[in-house]
């Protein structure tokens, strides 16, 4: 698997596979992360690159002791799918982190 960074400057976890770039935009407010969009280039579609992603970069949030808002469908359905994450949600009805 790819190495996952937190770009903080761009505000978006990136994991490069075969010289592309695969990511997802977040915004954090105190101890909240709102994922907002998840990114994977066409080429990288169809093998597994987007699970990956969104498995490191919840790994790296569960670390971090952040709860997470699942503004992008494709990690809201992988939450969905893998409730080993499921603790990790904000509290339903909070919204994005201002």
């Amino acid at each position: 698997m790819a190495e996952l960074t937190n770009n903080t400057v761009r505000h978006r976890y990136e994991m490069v596979v075969q010289d592309w770039m695969a990511h997802v935009t977040y915004v954090q407010a105190g101890r909240e992360i709102a994922l907002v969009h998840t990114s994977v280039p066409t080429a990288l579609e169809g093998q597994g690159v987007g699970s990956d992603l969104a498995r490191s970069v919840l790994d790296d949030i569960r670390r971090s002791g952040l709860k997470i808002v699942p503004e992008c469908a494709f990690i809201a359905g992988f939450i969905k799918r893998h409730s080993e994450f499921q603790d990790r949600l904000a509290d339903p009805g909070q919204g994005r982190p201002s």
